[in-house]
């Protein structure tokens, strides 16, 4: 039998298995019949099939693991945006090409079944987003690894626009069950809160705490697998849900009190309700302190069973075995926690607990921003964890003595040092804890960690030379790439072979044909294809039409200041008064997409979200732009909504303040489909320019120094404002009722920002470059063939931001595991 008919066999007999596997399960698994099944139905079905295999290669990967007793890696974090599973679980096991010709014999339509599928709101955004590249690339490299967070039942808030201003609801994403995840109660965990401190002396007048917590909460895991590409390992990312040590108060109702006996089930389910309580409030505070608490507790306590079962009270292998990866510092308070179990439970001398809770924790930094490193105050400490309180003080107190030996007698470093910052309340630095607690921590950009170094952490670098390093950020191409682009991806391997996706590096080889016209016209159809089904998506979504041959421009991450959303608004409002003023000035066509969602407590974010859609309609009515340009704000923006837009980007916008984005990864994406970077020097930006050429990005705006030179020399917003027409022409724009008929001044707020406010993020000082940049993007798009030239070598040197490169490298700097193939 010739090669091609085995081939032909194999298939037949792999679409066939899973078609009968999909007509048993709508039988067996959901009681029903072909031919009254819906979508949805069809879709439970499909991922029961589906699941079959995951859960197969789940257990020979577990057994595997126990029997080899492995190192593993713990990623703590309060975020995993895993987006839907049902294409990424199907390309990784291969399976996607036969399942689509199983439905399709079935009379079902894959594309149409996998819309049913809720997003996991487990995120908000480029944190959640790398946690799920990275737990996808720890499974494809085989190495042993679990996620650990939160089971939110509503995650964030499912956005909606009313009248354009952005409006919360709960996003009930659980509502029917979720078919990945597995429930595991056989691994409750028991956590406690509040509640005294009972200090007791034993033998030989040592000194023993007690803890007797004022409530106790149960934890319940659950599991969702998660696929490597190629469906040998699967690992385990396990969430942990709240719920009441005991439900339900049978005598208070009884006696009447039908809402106070579930007074506690409430309360303790609360903890897991919500992704980013608003923490402008007292309790909102507590409740996101207790949260990052919970699931710490938990996963500590998970990992310390599984130790156990294997080393019994033998703790001297504990640090070998196991390392914690803190990615930021929500989880920080598992540093006090782990020490209070080494202690408390274990009956460890200080030191030698100290010894193993520092070679176990590793902590990723995020952020440079001084109000993105958490702190809390002291005395909320001591009300929820007032042994963790304890625990703190007499970490801070050995550091200090340390301190003192590196600098005697300087007060002013010890401040800046210590854990706890003295003022008006006393506050609790998490950022400082998690530099102090572990054993080594990275930024995620070559320019963020050379500034963590720099301006945010000098002092510790000196005292640990070694602890501090950097590990780029990357992500999965199996998702960013051949899972949500199929088109280009088909075209890839057509020219290049079909293992790219696990060596991302091999995508250079397409430089070679970036002057081909054959494969320029071929690379630019895909994209314009893509930029059609967006078209579509758009109308479903806004009612509003929109061009595919116009240029698609991108921006979509979280909605904050330093992002520049308002930079972005604001040159949109300069073209438009620029083709009011001059009905013939030249342009190509331009679409500005944006997707962003606020956090609820952050108003001026809230009103830049107004802003943008209030523009968005008087640009889009208005007849004498002659459809030049069109803005569109797409609601609810979300991993499934990235995976459409992504794919059919032009131009996409990186445009924070320099210093300020630690890396980013919607940039990576974006260019590795092909989309022409418009960005500043900041965060990852640089090394995709540096990848890229300068002559295929473009850059603009103050570089890091300049905006620090800027800020010594004193900012003056309304310089520029004066010196500028175009910008006072169109901030003042902003304070009439142009925009919000009957309404004057409702979007004056983002003007005082940028004036009385003093402009934080150096909007006004970028206007200029950033509208010179987009002068260029605009020409250089009139040449498609160069145009063309510029998207392919986007794409073709994206190869070192794959999240394996990001995994390999924390294996290789600091975690340093060894993989573990599951046969």
């Amino acid at each position: 039998m010739s090669r091609t008919t085995k081939e032909k066999n194999v298939s037949m007999s792999s679409k066939n298995v899973i078609k009968e596997a999909i007509v048993r399960h709508l039988h067996c698994s959901l009681g029903t019949d072909e031919n009254k099944a819906n979508n949805h139905a069809w879709w439970k079905a499909t991922c029961a099939s589906v699941q079959e295999h995951v859960l197969e290669g789940l257990r020979k990967t577990q057994k595997s693991h126990y029997f080899n007793d492995t190192r593993a890696v713990h990623y703590f974090s309060a975020e995993f945006l895993m987006g839907r599973l049902m294409s990424n679980n199907l390309h990784n096991l291969g399976l996607f090409e036969h399942t689509d010709q199983a439905l399709k014999e079935l009379g079902v339509n894959l594309t149409d079944i996998m819309e049913e599928e809720p997003d996991m709101a487990l995120g908000n955004g480029g944190l959640g987003r790398l946690a799920a590249c990275f737990i996808d690339s720890l499974a494809t490299l085989d190495l042993p690894a679990v996620g650990y967070g939160l089971h939110y039942e509503h995650g964030l808030f499912r956005q909606e626009i009313k009248n354009g201003e952005q409006i919360e609801r709960p996003d009930s994403w659980r509502d029917y069950g979720n078919p990945w995840e597995i429930c595991r109660p056989e691994s409750i965990q028991e956590i406690s809160l509040f509640g005294y401190v009972e200090t007791k002396y034993g033998e030989n007048g040592k000194i023993q705490k007690e803890w007797h917590p004022g409530m106790i909460v149960k934890g319940l895991p659950w599991d969702i697998p998660v696929v490597g590409y190629g469906g040998k390992t699967v690992n385990v990312l396990r969430l942990w849900q709240s719920q009441a040590s005991r439900y339900f108060n049978w005598d208070v109702f009884n006696a009447g009190g039908y809402v106070d006996a579930q007074k506690e089930n409430v309360q303790a389910e609360t903890i897991s309700k919500v992704l980013y309580p608003n923490d402008e409030t007292e309790a909102g505070k507590e409740l996101r302190l207790i949260q990052q608490y919970f699931f710490s507790s938990c996963s500590l306590k998970d990992i310390i069973r599984r130790y156990k079962r294997a080393h019994g009270d033998d703790w001297s292998a504990f640090s070998a075995q196991v390392v914690i990866q803190l990615n930021d510092t929500h989880p920080a308070i598992a540093i006090p926690e782990l020490m209070r179990i080494l202690l408390d439970r274990a009956e460890l001398d200080w030191d030698s607990a100290w010894a193993i809770s520092t070679k176990t924790f590793a902590y990723t930094n995020h952020t440079l921003l001084p109000e993105a490193l958490e702190k809390w105050p002291a005395r909320m400490i001591e009300k929820i964890l007032p042994r963790h309180l304890e625990i703190i003080y007499e970490i801070n107190h050995r550091f200090m003595a340390q301190v003192e030996q590196v600098w005697p007698g300087d007060d002013k470093v010890k401040q800046k040092l210590s854990i706890i910052e003295e003022g008006d309340e006393k506050m609790v630095r998490m950022g400082n804890l998690s530099v102090i607690g572990s054993f080594a921590v990275n930024g995620v950009a070559e320019i963020h960690s050379a500034l963590v170094k720099k301006n945010l952490f000098p002092e510790f670098d000196k005292m640990w030379p070694e602890k501090l390093t950097n590990v780029t950020n990357g992500i999965t191409p199996r998702r960013w790439l051949k899972a949500c682009n199929p088109k280009l991806s088909s075209l890839i391997s057509e020219k290049i072979g079909d293992d790219w996706p696990l060596h991302l590096e091999k995508l250079n080889e397409l430089s070679q044909h970036a002057d081909n016209l054959k494969f320029q016209k071929q690379f630019m159809k895909i994209k314009h294809e893509n930029k059609v089904d967006l078209a579509k998506e758009v109308l479903a979504l806004t009612g509003i039409k929109i061009n595919p041959k116009a240029i698609f421009d991108v921006q979509i991450k979280r909605l904050h200041e330093y992002k520049r959303q308002h930079l972005n608004l604001l040159h949109i409002m300069a073209l438009y008064r620029r083709l009011l003023e001059n009905p013939d000035y030249q342009m190509q066509p331009r679409v500005f997409l944006f997707g962003a969602k606020a956090a609820p407590g952050y108003k001026l974010a809230k009103d830049i979200i107004y802003a943008i859609n209030q523009v968005a309609e008087k640009i889009n009515n208005d007849k004498r732009v002659n459809d030049k340009i069109k803005v569109v704000f797409l609601p609810n923006y979300r991993v499934s909504l990235a995976e459409k837009m992504i794919p059919a980007a032009d131009v996409s916008e990186q445009i924070s303040t320099a210093g300020k984005e630690a890396s980013g990864t919607g940039n990576m994406k974006l260019s590795l489909n092909g989309a022409l970077t418009v960005g500043t020097l900041d965060g990852a930006n640089i090394e995709i320019a540096e990848e890229v050429g300068d002559e295929n990005i473009f850059i603009f705006g103050l570089t890091v120094d300049e905006v620090h030179q800027l800020d010594e020399k004193g900012y003056k917003p309304f310089d520029y404002y004066y010196q500028n027409s175009e910008i006072k022409a169109v901030l003042d724009w902003l304070e009439t009722d142009y925009f919000t008929p009957g309404k004057p001044g409702a979007l004056a707020s983002i003007k005082r920002s940028l004036l009385e406010g003093g402009d934080p993020y150096k909007v006004l000082a970028d206007f200029e470059s950033y509208s010179a940049a987009q002068s260029l993007v605009d020409k250089a798009y009139g040449d498609k063939s160069a145009w063309a030239k510029m998207a392919i070598l986007n794409t073709a040197r994206m190869g070192k931001f794959t999240s394996d490169r990001s995994i390999q490298d924390y294996v290789q700097k600091i975690w340093k595991l060894d993989k573990c193939v599951v046969e």
